[in-house]
């Protein structure tokens, strides 16, 4: 097997965990990948133009998907502030139960735990393949706050250096648009 062979078929038992969930089960690919982002994004990266970027699909493609998870109560709009064109999105609480509900039988995080080192050469290995190929891709990035160049702290609070503002502290594990490595 190739590298790109286990990797692929790594993704697509992870695929299944979620098909295992009754609420994501007769759910297409496309919307359980745009639950899963929203799961996991910031407050700066909850737009429609984010999910699109991250899923790497057309514009047309995603916006029905997230039209036909918001008819499903999955997700839910918001207006953006101070800008009336732009709109947020939100996972509801149903939505947010089943993707955690099903992140939690996730085997590959149980057996990473049993790896030299819990995993975490491994991990590192393959962030930075994931990076290179991102590159060579010209796509961006979606990190961790954490690892960003713009994470900074102020007065003993998580901040972001781009726009200048105090981050909720559960935002720094969550992933971003505007990732930049350090």
């Amino acid at each position: 097997m190739t590298l790109f062979d286990i990797l692929e078929r790594l993704a697509n038992l992870q695929q299944s965990g979620f098909r295992r969930n009754a609420l994501l089960a007769d759910l297409p690919s496309v919307q359980v990948n745009a639950l899963y982002y929203l799961l996991r994004c910031n407050h700066y990266s909850n737009t429609p133009g984010s999910v699109t970027e991250y899923l790497g699909l057309t514009k047309g493609t995603v916006s029905q998907s997230l039209r036909k998870l918001e008819e499903k109560a999955l997700i839910y709009r918001q207006p953006y502030p101070g800008d009336k064109r732009k709109v947020l999105l939100f996972l509801t609480d149903k939505a947010r139960q089943a993707v955690e509900g099903a992140l939690s039988q996730d085997n590959i995080a149980k057996i990473q735990s049993e790896l030299p080192y819990g995993g975490e050469k491994l991990k590192l290995q393959l962030m930075g393949l994931l990076r290179q190929v991102q590159q060579q891709e010209g796509v961006r990035l979606f990190g961790e706050c954490q690892f960003c160049r713009f994470h900074q702290h102020q007065q003993g609070q998580p901040f972001c250096g781009l726009t200048q503002a105090l981050l909720p502290p559960e935002s720094i594990t969550l992933i971003c648009r505007e990732f930049e490595p350090q």
